[in-house]
């Protein structure tokens, strides 16, 4: 199953990339060892974060579980671009200097399982001396004050109306109800129900650490702070004469 369909797809691609664009000047510094590198970009939605890396002159491979989300980066960042379909964790990734994202892609999986398999997944496509960093939802994430259970936006051809809910600790759930215009003069309806899985984060530079990955978890990528509850893991994968190291007796 994927989320984002032609609709909130459209929606997020036109409202809702500010968190791209915030994030990518941190991003594209902690990216200068893999300059010369491939960049996997994971959860690329429309190509918000994409289209800064390419115009820094990374070379790019971004992908997405939504054919609807891949189609309107298609559109954005023409025909050059590398896009390919990727669902995590199942889908194998291809080897990489660096693994990127934002917009908490790992967080939409099922549960904290899947997630530490999709990390150790990013662990695996790094070559010795790649770069992580991705943003991802801690158990911190999703309080819900009283009477903001809900929001709205609304622009000259689309609107959201978005209700949110905390069932249990680890869960943080968006219900999105769309409307977007038909080019009739009327409005076409849609609904998707968005789960997230919040984790534990300081579980995570340990269990990249077991598999060659030294990172920490912070509040930024760069000069630009996370929302509260979100935070940025980054880090570097082992040189192999470092693990060769490690692994030698004495």
């Amino acid at each position: 199953m994927y989320y984002y369909r032609h609709d909130l797809a459209l929606i997020h691609d036109r409202g809702h990339g500010q968190h791209a664009d915030r994030c990518a000047p941190g991003i594209v510094e902690l990216l200068s060892p893999a300059r010369d590198g491939i960049v996997l970009e994971l959860g690329c939605g429309s190509g918000a974060l994409t289209r800064h890396l390419l115009a820094a002159g990374f070379q790019v491979i971004a992908t997405d579980a939504s054919p609807d989300m891949l189609a309107l980066a298609r559109a954005s960042l023409g025909p050059g671009a590398v896009l390919r379909r990727l669902t995590l964790p199942e889908d194998p990734l291809p080897a990489a200097d660096a693994v990127v994202s934002v917009g908490h892609v790992t967080s939409y999986l099922p549960s904290a399982a899947a997630v530490d398999q999709a990390l150790v997944a990013m662990t695996g496509a790094l070559r010795p001396g790649g770069v992580l960093a991705i943003d991802i939802l801690d158990l911190a994430f999703g309080q819900i004050d009283p009477g903001r259970e809900s929001s709205g936006r609304v622009a000259q051809d689309w609107a959201v109306i978005t209700q949110y809910s905390r069932p249990t600790p680890d869960r943080f759930i968006r219900e999105a109800t769309t409307f977007v215009a038909d080019g009739s003069g009327g409005w076409r309806r849609d609904h998707e129900r968005h789960e997230n899985v919040l984790v534990d984060t300081s579980r995570i530079p340990p269990l990249l650490s077991e598999h060659g990955v030294d990172a920490v978890v912070g509040s930024a990528f760069g000069e630009a702070e996370l929302p509260p509850g979100m935070v940025a893991v980054t880090g570097r994968k082992n040189r192999g004469d470092q693990l060769d190291k490690d692994a030698s007796p004495g």
